[in-house]
C-alpha cells in the first residue's frame, strides 16, 4: 500500500513540474523539419520562424531554415540564412563549411571561397584547400562551374579530386614494408582491402563522373575560342605560322614567370610574419584553360570511365555515361553492352528506356553492313534484340507506347516517352508536349499524418521545363510549364514562384539583399558593423549574463 502511495505522489509531482522554456523552441524545430521531409515546405517555414521568434539566439534554427529553403528552391535565400547563422558564431568551422555549400549551391563561387578561406593558413588561400583535400569543396565548386557553363575550372576541380586519389594509393607503398617488418599482418590486411575499394568511394565516383561530363559537353560543343584560333592559324602560310607559336611560347614564358615573381614576394611576406620561408610551386593553368585544348576529349573521358566500370559497377549513372560515351564514339558493341546493363539494374528508369529507343533506333537508321566486321556485329545485335522483353516482338513505336502504359502516373516517364516519342516521329510535337502537360501531380496517400502531399519533385519539374525549352524548343510550352510549376513551388528561384527571392520585394531577397552589403566584411567579421547583416538579431544587445 505504502508503494502505490509513493507512486501517486511521484506522478503528482511530475504533472505539475513545468517544462522549462526551450521545450517548446525545440519541439517547434522537430516539427519544422518533420515538415521539410515531407515537403510542406509553407508549414515548415511557419513552423521554424516561430521558433525564431521563440528563441532569435539559437544557431540550428538559422541552419536549419537555410536548409529547408534550398529544399523548397530558394538557394539565394539559403545562402543568405546560412551566412547569418556563420556571423552568429564566427569560431565554427563546421557552421563556415556549411554556409560556403551554401553558397556554392547558389553559385556564388567567389563568395564562397572568401568565407572558406577564413579557416585556412596565411598564404596562398587557393592551394591551403588542396593539400588540406578538402574534396567536399572542390567536387561543390565543380559542380557550380558546370552549372554555369565554365568547363576549364569544372574540370581544374574535378580533376584535382582524381589526384587526391592518386596520391592516396602512393603514400599506401610507404606501408608495406613497415607493416610487414612489425608483423602487424592483420592491420596490412585491412590496408590491402581498404586500397582495392579505394577508388570506389563516394567523391571519386562524383569527381569521375563529373569529369566525364565535362568531357562530353566539351566534345558536343567545342570552346570558340580553340576554333577560332585553329581557323585562323589555318589561313596562314608556314612561316607565320611557326612565328606565331614562338611568340605564343614567349608569352606564356613570360606570364609563368612573372606569376612566379608574384608568388615569391607574397610567400616572403608571409614568412617573415611567420619566421620560415616555404615557396610553394605556381599553378601554370589556374583557370583550366590547357585542359580544354585536347585533341580527344572522348579519349579522355575513357580513362576515367574504366575506372568507374571497374569500381563502381552496380551504379546506374556509370552505365548511362558509359552509354552516352560510346554512342558518340560510334562503337556500337559497346554501347550494347552498357545498355544492357542498364536494363539488368533498372529497366523501369526513364533514362533506360531512352537508352534503349535511341540505341535501336540509331541502329536501324545505319547502312546496311558491308564488311565482315559490321556484318557480325549485325548479327550480333540481331540475336540479342529478342531477348529484349521491352521490344520482344515490338516496333519502337509500340515499345514507347507499353512503357507509358505501365507509367502513365510518373512525370519523369512521361517526360522519358514524349522525348522518344519527338525521337521516332518528329512530326509529333504537338502530341509530346500533350502528354507532358497532362500529367497530373497527384497528392500522396496521407498515412496518418497532416496536410497534402504532391508527388512531383523540384529538380524533376526543373529538368521537364529545360527539355520543352531546349529538347523540343517550344518556348510557349516552357513558359505554360513555368506558370505551372511556380504554384507548386512558390519558394523556387527558377520557377519565380510568388514568395521566393526572385520577386523584388519578398522577405527573402531582403535577407539575400543584406547578406550582400555585408559581405565585404566577411574576412573582418569581428567589428562591430557585422551585426547589421545578421538580419533578427537585434535582440542580442538587450541580453545580460
Amino acid at each position: 500500500m505504502l508503494n502505490y502511495l509513493s507512486t501517486d505522489v511521484c506522478l503528482t509531482t511530475c504533472r505539475t513540474e513545468k517544462e522549462p522554456p526551450s521545450t517548446l523552441m525545440w519541439a517547434l524545430f522537430l516539427l519544422a523539419q518533420h515538415y521539410d521531409r515531407r515537403g510542406q515546405y509553407d508549414i515548415s517555414l511557419s513552423k521554424i520562424d516561430e521558433a525564431i521568434e521563440h528563441t532569435p539566439t539559437v544557431i540550428d534554427l538559422y541552419s536549419v531554415k537555410s536548409r529547408i529553403l534550398k529544399h523548397a528552391g530558394d538557394l539565394a535565400a539559403a545562402a543568405a540564412l546560412a551566412d547569418e547563422a556563420r556571423c552568429m558564431d564566427l569560431a565554427d568551422r563546421y557552421i563556415n563549411s556549411d554556409c560556403v555549400k551554401r553558397m556554392l549551391q547558389a553559385d556564388q563561387v567567389a563568395l564562397a571561397e572568401k568565407t572558406a578561406v577564413l579557416f585556412t593558413k596565411e598564404g596562398e588561400q587557393h592551394n591551403n584547400l588542396h593539400d588540406m583535400q578538402c574534396m567536399w569543396y572542390e567536387l561543390a565548386s565543380g559542380e557550380s562551374y558546370f552549372r554555369q557553363g565554365d568547363l576549364g575550372r569544372a574540370l581544374k576541380k574535378f580533376l584535382s579530386v582524381e589526384k587526391h586519389y592518386a596520391d592516396i594509393t602512393e603514400d599506401q607503398f610507404d606501408f608495406h614494408s613497415y607493416c610487414l617488418r612489425k608483423m602487424t599482418l592483420r592491420t596490412y590486411v585491412e590496408m590491402l582491402r581498404f586500397q582495392d575499394r579505394l577508388h570506389s568511394h563516394a567523391y571519386f565516383h562524383k569527381a569521375a563522373a563529373g569529369a566525364i561530363r565535362c568531357y562530353i559537353k566539351l566534345y558536343d560543343t567545342p570552346s570558340k575560342s580553340t576554333a577560332d584560333e585553329d581557323d585562323e592559324m589555318s589561313k596562314l602560310p608556314p612561316s607565320q605560322k611557326k612565328k606565331m607559336r614562338q611568340k605564343q611560347r614567349k608569352a606564356e614564358a613570360r606570364a609563368k614567370k612573372e606569376a612566379e615573381e608574384k608568388h615569391e614576394e607574397s610567400s616572403v611576406g608571409a614568412a617573415s610574419k611567420s619566421g620560415k620561408r616555404h615557396v610553394k610551386p605556381v599553378d601554370p593553368d589556374p583557370n583550366g584553360e590547357k585542359l580544354l585544348q585536347v585533341e580527344d576529349p572522348l579519349l579522355e573521358a575513357t580513362k576515367y570511365l574504366k575506372l568507374l566500370q571497374k569500381n563502381s559497377p552496380n551504379s546506374l549513372e556509370t552505365h548511362l555515361l558509359s552509354f552516352e560515351l560510346y554512342m558518340r564514339k560510334q562503337r556500337i558493341l559497346l554501347a550494347f553492352q552498357a545498355l544492357k546493363q542498364l536494363l539488368r539494374l533498372d529497366a523501369e528508369h526513364p533514362d533506360s528506356h531512352r537508352s534503349l529507343i535511341k540505341f535501336f533506333h540509331k541502329v536501324g537508321s545505319m547502312a546496311a553492313p558491308v564488311t565482315d566486321t559490321e556484318k557480325l556485329i549485325w548479327s550480333v545485335l540481331e540475336a540479342e534484340r529478342p531477348t529484349i522483353s521491352q521490344l520482344h516482338e515490338k516496333s519502337l513505336i509500340e515499345g514507347n507506347r507499353a512503357f507509358l502504359e505501365q507509367h502513365k502516373d510518373s512525370l519523369m516517364h512521361r517526360a522519358a516517352v514524349a522525348e522518344m516519342l519527338y525521337v521516332l516521329e518528329p512530326d509529333k510535337k504537338p502530341e509530346a508536349i500533350r502528354l507532358i502537360e497532362e500529367s497530373t501531380n497527384n497528392t500522396v496517400p496521407k498515412n496518418g499524418a497532416l496536410g497534402p502531399v504532391r508527388e512531383w519533385k523540384l529538380k524533376d519539374c526543373i529538368a521537364v521545363h529545360k527539355f520543352l525549352g531546349t529538347v523540343l524548343v517550344d518556348n510557349e510550352a516552357a513558359l505554360r510549364w513555368k506558370v505551372r510549376c511556380a504554384e507548386y513551388f512558390p519558394f523556387s528561384t527558377y520557377f519565380e514562384g510568388s514568395r521566393s527571392s526572385a520577386i523584388p520585394n519578398s522577405a527573402y531577397n531582403q535577407i539575400c539583399k543584406r547578406s550582400e552589403n555585408g559581405s565585404a566584411n566577411h574576412s573582418g567579421g569581428e567589428t562591430g558593423d557585422s551585426l547589421a547583416s545578421n538580419g533578427k538579431l537585434e535582440t542580442f544587445k538587450d541580453l545580460t549574463i
